[in-house]
C-alpha cells in the first residue's frame, strides 16, 4: 500500500499550459478532449486538478515524475457518480500490475490538492508482497 499527496498553487502551471509538449506529456487524449470543452476557470481548475492527483498517484507508486511513469499514463476519469476514477496505462500499469488507485482532489481559491492511495490485491498465487512487510507474501508466509 502507498500513499501520495500533491497540493500546488494552479499559477504554478499557467505557463506550462501553454506549452504543447506540457500538454501531451502530462495529459491523456481523453482528458485534452474534455478540457477543451470546459472555458476559462473551469478548464484551469481541471487541468490543474489533474496534474495534482497524478503527481499523488506518482508517489503512491513510489515514483516521481521523470522516474519512469509519464503522467498521460495515468488518466484520471469520472466515476458515474463524479468521483475521481484512475486508470493505469503502459508503464504505469506495468509498475504496478496489481493495484488499485483512488484519489481524491480538492480546490480551495488557487490552491489544489489530491491525495492518492495505491492498494495491492494478491495474485491467485498469494505471491505479491506488501509495502509493509517486504520479507513476507501477502498470505503471511516468509519469502525464501
Amino acid at each position: 500500500m502507498g500513499v501520495g499527496l500533491d497540493v500546488l498553487d494552479r499559477s504554478e502551471l499557467d505557463r506550462l499550459f501553454e506549452r504543447h509538449w506540457f500538454m501531451r506529456y502530462c495529459y491523456a487524449p481523453e482528458e485534452l478532449a474534455r478540457s477543451q470543452r470546459l472555458t476559462g476557470e473551469r478548464r484551469r481548475e481541471y487541468l490543474c486538478g489533474r496534474f495534482a492527483a497524478k503527481e499523488a498517484v506518482l508517489k503512491a507508486l513510489g515514483r516521481g515524475l521523470f522516474q519512469g511513469i509519464a503522467p498521460h499514463d495515468i488518466v484520471v476519469d469520472r466515476a458515474p457518480d463524479g468521483a475521481p476514477l484512475v486508470e493505469l496505462r503502459a508503464a504505469a500499469a506495468g509498475a504496478a500490475p496489481s493495484v488499485t488507485v483512488t484519489v481524491s482532489i480538492t480546490h480551495k481559491g488557487d490552491v489544489v490538492a489530491a491525495v492518492a492511495l495505491a492498494t495491492c490485491h494478491a495474485p491467485k498465487d498469494g505471491t505479491e508482497k506488501t509495502g509493509g512487510h517486504p520479507d513476507r507474501n501477502l498470505d503471511g508466509s516468509r519469502t525464501p
